[in-house]
């Protein structure tokens, strides 16, 4: 069967997620969208160590898939630099498997 990713992203509101979230889905690039939040994240940025209150999501994909996923996040994220990382399950049971499988394979 295919490799399933989590790719997760952070972004400093709710509804850019969800934009980001909806296009990925319309285009059956991810299975599912969770949006997690309001988390609090510190981090480097031009020198400084930076805090803000940002959103998470968490979206479940095929690992061949990957790259078109960074692509359409990069397009339509606010930020210059977003956070992108997939992150391979171990272990994922067979029906769930199929499922984001099945819904990723276009129309």
């Amino acid at each position: 069967m295919s490799t399933i990713i989590n790719v997760i992203t952070t972004a400093d509101g709710r509804e850019a997620l969800e934009r980001i979230g909806r296009s990925l889905l319309e285009r059956r690039l991810v299975a599912c969208l969770q949006v997690v939040g309001p988390i609090k994240s510190f981090y480097w940025w031009k020198g400084s160590i930076e805090e803000a209150e940002e959103w998470m999501a968490i979206m479940k994909t095929r690992g061949e898939l990957y790259e078109q996923v960074e692509k359409e996040i990069r397009a339509l994220h606010p930020y210059d630099v977003p956070e992108i990382m997939a992150v391979e399950a171990q272990r994922v049971s067979e029906a769930y498997e199929k499922w984001v499988a099945a819904e990723t394979q276009g129309p």
